[in-house]
This record gives C-alpha cells, sequence and structure tokens, in this order.
C-alpha cells in the first residue's frame, strides 16, 4: 500500500524524477528498507490503458513539451528551436518511451582521457568508475529489466524480424560479424508481465507492458513496500539548504497549483540532464550564489547528445520495417576503439524502424516536393538506420537560464547550447557512409539522409568526476559540494560512449542505492 508523507518529515529521502533513474533508486532504497521516500513527478500518472498505438496522438499526450530554446551550431536552432530533446513528461520518464535497446559501455568508453590523451576542443575526462566495478551492476540491471539474449536475465533473443534480417544480411555482405539486439522488452512472460507481441510502437509506450519501463515495474514496487509516496504533476521548482549548507527541503508546485514544500534528509536529482542543471542552477542562494553543487563551475556543462545520423534505404522488394519491435538489428563492429578511421570513439549502426508519420516529418523537416514523396510511397520498402555515436564532452555545450524569459512556473526557460566537435562531424560521415555501403550490398536502389532528430539521449551537465574542480558529483552520484544531495540520472555521465544509455542509469542507481542506504544506516548523511 502506497505511503503517505508529512510535508514537514525531516527525515524524507525526496527523488525528483520517476524515469529510469529515479524511479529505480525508489524501488531499490525502498527494498533495502528505507522507510520514507517521497517522489516527486512533474508529469502526470498515465496507466498502460492512456496509451496509444499512433504516434502523434502519443509525442503530443507524453512529451516534455514546455519551452526550451534551441542554440549553438547545430541544425536544431532552424529546424527545432523550442525541442532540443524529445524526452517524456510523466510518471516513468523517459523510460516509457524509450526503444527498449540495453546495451553495456565498453571498458574504454569509462576512461576517454587516459585512453585518447587530451582532444583539443572537448573536455574530455575519465569517470572515477570503471567497467570492472560496474560490471556486476549491469548483470544486475540485466536481470531487472529482462534483457532478451543476456546470460544475467535468461531470457531468449527476441525474434528476427524482416528489418532485422535484411540490415544482418547487408552487415554480413561487407564484412561485419558483431550483429546484436540486447533489449529489455520480454521475449516471454516474465515479471509479471507479457511476452512480445511485435506491435511495434515501442518508442510511444508499450500498450501491454512487455518492455521494461519504471511505469510499470520498479514504481509500483515501489509503492507496494509502502515505503514510498509517488506525488505526479509536482513540478519541483527549488532545493532548499540550511545555515551549514546542507539541502532540507524541496519546493514544488502540487497539481493543484499551490506551492508546497516538502522537507528532506537527502535530495536525490533525477530530472533528465536539463531539468537537473537547471533546478541546480534555480535553486542558487546566498551561500551558492552559482547554483547548487557548483563550486567547480560544472553544472550544466559538457552536455552530450550522442553523435547521431539517420538515413532511409530503399529496396527493391517490400521490407515492412515497422513489423516487429523498433528495434531491429544493432551493427556493432564500429563500436570498437579504433583511431585509424580518423576520428575517436565509435558507433552503433541501429536499425530503428520510424512510423510514416515521423518519416515525413523527420526526412526533411520543413521540406516539400517530388524529393520527399517519391522516398515516402515507398516506404514499406524501407531500411532506417540511426547511428549512435560517441559524442565529445565540450565544456560549451551545456544547460543556461534564459536571462528573462519564463515559463509558466515563473522559471527561467533553459537554454540548450549544442554544436558538433569536429570528431562528431567525421564519425557522423563515416558513419552514413558504411550504412549506404551496407544496403547496397543486399540490392538497395537509393538512401536517403535525414538530418539528425532532437535528442533522447541526454547526457552530462551534472558529471561525476575523482576531483571537485573537475566536475559535480563523486563516484556514487554524490554532490562534491553537499553530501546529503545526489544526482542519479544520466546527468551524471562523464563521458557518453557509443552504447545507449539506459542500461549504465539503471546500474548507477542500483549501485547508488546501496550506498546511500549504507550511509543512511552508520548514519554518515
Amino acid at each position: 500500500m502506497a505511503a503517505k508523507f508529512d510535508l514537514d518529515d525531516n527525515g524524507v529521502v525526496v527523488i525528483i524524477g520517476s524515469g529510469a533513474g529515479g524511479g529505480t533508486l525508489a524501488n531499490e532504497l525502498a527494498q533495502k528498507g528505507v522507510g520514507k521516500i517521497v517522489v516527486l513527478e512533474a508529469g502526470k500518472h498515465y496507466k498502460l490503458e492512456d496509451i496509444e498505438n499512433d504516434e502523434w496522438a502519443m509525442f503530443g499526450k507524453i512529451s516534455w513539451l514546455d519551452k526550451r530554446i534551441s542554440a549553438g551550431a547545430w541544425h536544431h536552432t532552424k529546424d527545432f528551436p523550442n525541442l532540443p530533446a524529445w524526452i517524456v513528461k510523466g510518471v516513468g520518464g523517459s523510460s516509457v518511451h524509450w526503444a527498449g535497446l540495453a546495451l553495456r559501455f565498453q571498458q574504454h568508453d569509462f576512461k576517454t582521457r587516459s585512453t585518447y590523451g587530451h582532444v583539443p576542443g572537448a573536455n574530455n575526462l575519465d569517470w572515477p568508475v570503471s567497467y570492472e566495478e560496474m560490471d556486476p551492476y549491469y548483470s544486475r540491471a540485466e536481470k531487472k529489466l529482462g534483457v532478451a539474449g543476456a546470460a544475467a536475465s535468461g531470457m531468449p533473443p527476441l525474434p528476427e524480424n524482416n528489418h532485422y534480417k535484411v540490415i544482418a544480411a547487408g552487415a554480413r555482405a561487407i564484412g561485419y560479424k558483431d550483429i546484436v539486439r540486447p533489449m529489455a522488452i520480454n521475449s516471454r512472460e516474465n515479471d509479471g508481465r507479457p511476452g512480445c507481441q511485435q506491435i511495434g510502437f515501442c518508442m510511444q509506450g508499450c500498450k501491454i507492458g512487455a518492455k521494461w519501463s519504471t511505469l510499470y515495474t520498479e514504481i509500483p514496487k515501489a509503492l507496494a513496500t509502502g515505503r514510498v509516496e509517488l506525488r505526479p504533476e509536482s513540478m519541483v521548482l527549488q532545493i532548499q539548504h540550511d545555515k551549514s549548507g546542507k539541502v532540507n527541503g524541496v519546493l514544488y508546485v502540487d497539481k493543484n497549483g499551490k506551492k508546497q514544500l516538502q522537507k528532506a534528509r537527502i535530495v536525490c536529482v533525477a530530472g533528465n540532464s536539463i531539468e537537473s542543471p537547471r533546478l541546480l542552477l534555480n535553486s542558487a542562494s546566498s551561500m551558492f550564489p552559482n547554483g547548487l553543487s557548483n563550486s567547480s563551475g560544472q553544472v550544466g556543462r559538457n552536455y552530450m547528445v550522442h553523435t547521431t545520423a539517420a538515413a532511409l534505404s530503399i529496396h527493391k522488394a517490400p521490407v515492412h520495417m515497422y513489423r516487429g519491435t523498433a528495434i531491429a538489428a544493432v551493427v556493432s563492429d564500429e563500436a570498437k576503439l579504433d583511431t585509424n578511421r580518423g576520428f575517436f570513439g565509435g558507433y552503433h549502426l541501429e536499425g530503428l524502424s520510424i512510423g510514416l508519420p515521423f518519416a515525413a516529418a523527420f526526412i526533411r523537416p520543413g521540406g516539400w516536393g517530388r524529393e520527399i514523396s517519391s522516398a515516402l510511397e515507398m516506404y514499406d520498402h524501407m531500411t532506417c538506420v540511426w547511428v549512435c555515436g560517441e559524442d565529445m564532452a565540450m565544456e560549451q555545450n551545456g544547460i543556461t537560464l534564459h536571462k528573462t524569459e519564463k515559463d509558466h512556473y515563473g522559471l527561467p526557460v533553459p537554454v540548450v547550447s549544442k554544436s558538433d566537435h569536429a570528431n562528431d562531424a567525421m564519425l557522423r560521415i563515416h558513419g552514413l557512409a558504411q550504412w549506404r555501403k551496407l544496403n547496397e550490398a543486399v540490392g538497395a536502389i537509393r538512401t536517403v539522409d535525414m538530418p539528425p532528430y532532437p535528442a533522447s539521449h541526454n547526457m552530462g551537465t551534472n558529471r561525476m568526476s575523482a576531483k571537485p574542480r573537475d566536475g559535480v558529483v563523486n563516484k556514487w552520484g554524490q554532490s562534491h559540494d553537499i553530501k546529503n544531495l545526489f544526482v542519479s540520472d544520466g546527468s551524471q555521465f562523464t563521458s557518453s560512449s557509443a552504447a545507449n544509455p539506459t542500461l549504465t542509469i539503471v546500474a548507477l542507481a542500483i549501485r547508488q542505492a546501496e550506498y546511500i542506504a549504507d550511509s543512511m544506516k552508520k548514519g554518515m548523511i
């Protein structure tokens, strides 16, 4: 039974956000016996029956559409000026929207400064944790998520749809061998949820609950302990602190538009790489004039979205890429460490089907004419790729607060600045060329390159660092400056790797929960 805690209860652990980081952390803490947890979620609490197999209907229903401003040299400033990121505002966060691909970082991904050396124009840094330290938590995350094909979960792989078969055949034809698809989607009944029915609307929210999401896994389990209270439609405005600098409360607007102050023993920020730094910056005070946990000046900096590109290839015969899960074959050969290609890092070629409405919207934003319509007429003959590669951390890429414009809560609108590093551009060109080659090897007659669309992978802005001067939090996601303040989402990433971030976010949340529970028991926080 869900709990109910008093606003003046200063023994509460407040978690801001209920996605892969916050939702997992809440459940892990509750299962460890932490007795008072309040989860504040800005969005609504949707149910499975609210999910529709309709791209535009669900985009409008669950997306975070509060005003944000795209800035920098990326094309979003023109094509998506107020939508720099495609994330969810609702219980479950972007775990509702993700496609389910659960990839691990590689060893070198945690040590980019040691591996690459200083990269001119980049702010690359080693994580204060290693792959060896993360390995057991990755296994626990894979088990929790029920990753199909992972040894830790025991779940058999998902069936190979036609999109998978075409991409895999092309990959093998040009010499690729590392073709994978570790998906956090039930391949059979598991964890009280059904096996996948191959409906294909994975990124609109899984209507039957076969895909892992904290909306219907971690959050219900946490509530069932009687140790957790979920407050949806609660937009956090500010984190407050006492005279010693320890955080002691969270100010938010409830679903009725009334301001409330929840007292707290510990605060964990898990609002994504835009809202989390925005909140820390908005919590500036006379003691912390540049924002909370910002003695380094690194809050909001080093924003990463993965170096991405997209393309559609048209084949002579029908492919029907939309039949089956959104992610088909993932070609991982280019994710290896190989600087002989002329760039640092690597990338995955992710076969990602997009619905016809999104294909029409993204193929050439704002475009029109026969070039576009002739491609869309061949929609059932298409394969589609999302190139997902390492994005170099750059200090100037980040989140700042608009000086004059406010949102409907009275908060400064976040400005999301992003520009390519030269490395990003070279990686993107290489990835698109390899995709074209792969499809031509199995008879593709045309390939249409698309500009990257708004990021679902948002990382950095509150990064981990061994030394306080270099980042925002330590190896546990604990603020360098304030020991009872934690960051529990992808904003703590020090580098992006080429891997989709969700599995790593969950693994870090499991690990962080151990640290917090143990520290509370010992009276350290």
